[in-house]
């Protein structure tokens, strides 16, 4: 435990060391996060099980424990690494992803690239995790002793595609599953293949030749896309291989094959999908969309359960949150595991598994102080560490120095934020910061995208600091976005206030808190901001930000 903290504080160095001198210095007291809780009866639980921007969940059981990993495309830290004892209360733990070096991640887009979906498997007291980083550093996998870290440095997987999984068959051998483009020319756009080639735990490279396992998906006739996300379990001496298939949007599903050779031919199972909601009537209420990319466990009563990627849309395929990791129980029939019926909705309330609740924080609302030594876990920024610090903590403030990085820009910012769980939030804090230049900003943050952001706090203009609101719409768009409301500002610290209500904003101010909350801007359209705007893959991150035009 001790090795483990000593290298977590080495870790996050770069978060607390001291700030730059080039621009100006914005200093924010507190960050304030307000959602509605989820309140259950002590027999069920609320999905999703992780609201907020969580895709492509992975799950892994080692004895009473359960931890879970999730993708985070452009934003670091990344691969969070979540704990729990009753797979309903999760607590996040570590990063698998948080040393400056471990990828590189300078030239990746937030929403497009990155760090895709990973697979955590456990092993003879070993963690692994296996990933894709887009534009970066390609397929690799790192090791730990513990879940929450410290995470070797990468070690590359020769082989292209994304998705990677790792299986451990009983006699020992690995075996990695992923998705890669088909024998010869694609047949059409999304056509794709998951494939399976041997991997060596001793020496951690692949061995042999790799195999199709699936070409195309359930029914090749029918021209299925974006075969997916594969994992591979071992049942009463069939495997089964579970994939995603239709792609994450709307058509998106879960798929299951068999075979009695874990290098195939595997067989799709009588019902398939076992998972989707795109068959539903999108009137009804309390709708989740794109359901898919799953994880199977095991409890020790013999009951299985899954983990799958979700949206929770506020109209047509509109979200602020992205996609999110929801739980249901799998039930088998006639040897085949099942999520729902076909027309089934996925239901918002579940009974509990049998498992004692194990309770952690609550953080449908949170307030952050800034008393630690280091930032928290839950704390994203753009990319990776700035090799210029614009980050630092002292004095029970959060400290951000200005720089020309700008959140429209491939660079590391000056920001730092946490996810959007809910449909209506807010978030607040207490700025001092004062503009040099004209076009030089601190405030809060909303950001979806490189494209499509809107933030309010105090910008240096020509006639002197205003409070302003900005909006960031397309590329072409100023390199901040454009003034849709200001007032002028005479200078002290301002407290201030985003309230969201799933496609509309209010900002609102006031100095000092001497005085009740004055609203700047109200009904803003931030509809931009949803996911299915900016590539479906990431949601709302919101938190303070810094700028400095020279």
């Amino acid at each position: 435990m001790l090795e483990r903290s000593k290298a977590l504080l080495l870790a996050m160095t770069a978060l607390i060391a001291a700030p730059a001198t080039a621009g100006p210095t914005a200093s924010f007291d507190f960050v304030a996060y307000e959602g509605e809780a989820r309140p259950t009866d002590g027999q069920t639980y609320a999905n999703p099980t992780l609201p907020g921007f969580h895709p492509d969940p992975s799950i892994v059981k080692v004895g009473a424990d359960f931890y879970l990993v999730t993708s985070t495309f452009g934003w670091f830290p990344g691969l969070p690494v979540f704990h729990s004892r009753d797979l309903v209360n999760w607590e996040q733990v570590g990063n698998a992803i948080d040393r400056p070096g471990m990828v590189d991640m300078s030239r990746v887009t937030l929403t497009g690239d990155g760090l895709y979906a990973p697979a955590i498997t456990w092993h003879e007291g070993t963690y692994y995790i296996l990933n894709t980083c887009v534009r970066c550093d390609g397929n690799f996998l790192i090791t730990a002793s513990e879940a929450a870290g410290p995470w070797s440095d990468p070690v590359p997987l020769a082989f292209d595609g994304i998705d990677p999984s790792l299986f451990i068959d009983e006699d020992g051998r690995g075996w990695i599953t992923y998705n890669d483009a088909p024998v010869g020319e694609p047949r059409y756009d999304g056509h794709r293949a998951i494939w399976i080639r041997q991997f060596d735990l001793a020496t951690l490279k692949m061995v042999g030749e790799p195999r199709v396992l699936v070409d195309g998906g359930v029914d090749p006739a029918a021209n299925p896309v974006w075969a997916e996300g594969p994992h591979i379990y071992k049942v009463d001496g069939w495997y089964y291989l579970l994939a995603a298939e239709g792609g994450t949007a709307d058509q998106h599903s879960q798929t299951i094959y068999r075979s009695r050779s874990i290098t195939g031919p595997y067989t799709p199972g009588p019902v398939n999908p076992i998972l989707t909601q795109r068959d539903l009537s999108r009137d009804r209420p309390d709708r989740v969309e794109a359901t898919g990319h799953a994880d199977f466990i095991q409890l020790d009563d013999g009951s299985w359960w899954g983990v799958f990627l979700g949206t929770r849309p506020f109209a047509d395929q509109s979200t602020l949150m992205g996609r999110e990791t929801f739980l249901l129980p799998v039930t088998w029939r006639d040897g085949w595991p099942l999520f729902l019926d076909h027309g089934e909705a996925v239901p918002m309330t579940v009974p509990r598994p049998s498992l004692a609740p194990a309770p952690t924080p609550d953080r449908s609302s949170w307030r952050d102080e800034f008393t630690s030594a280091r930032l928290g876990p839950q704390w994203l920024r753009m990319r990776g560490i700035a090799p210029v610090q614009n980050v630092s903590l002292s004095d029970g403030a959060l400290h951000l120095v200005a720089g020309p990085q700008a959140i429209s820009q491939t660079a590391m910012p000056a920001f730092v934020g946490q996810r959007l769980q809910q449909h209506e939030a807010s978030m607040a804090t207490s700025l001092s910061f004062t503009p040099q230049n004209e076009g030089d900003f601190a405030g809060l943050a909303a950001v979806a995208s490189e494209e499509a952001f809107v933030s309010f706090g105090l910008l240096g203009t020509a006639e002197g600091a205003v409070l302003a609101v900005l909006r960031r719409d397309g590329e072409n768009a100023p390199v901040n976005g454009t003034v849709i409301a200001s007032t002028p500002w005479r200078g002290g610290e301002a407290d201030l206030r985003i309230e969201i209500d799933r496609d509309k904003a209010r900002f609102s101010y006031r100095n000092g808190s001497r005085a009740g909350w004055q609203v700047l801007a109200d009904g803003v359209d931030i509809g931009q901001l949803a996911s299915v705007r900016t590539n479906l893959f990431t949601g709302l991150v919101l938190g303070p930000y810094a700028y400095s035009a020279k």
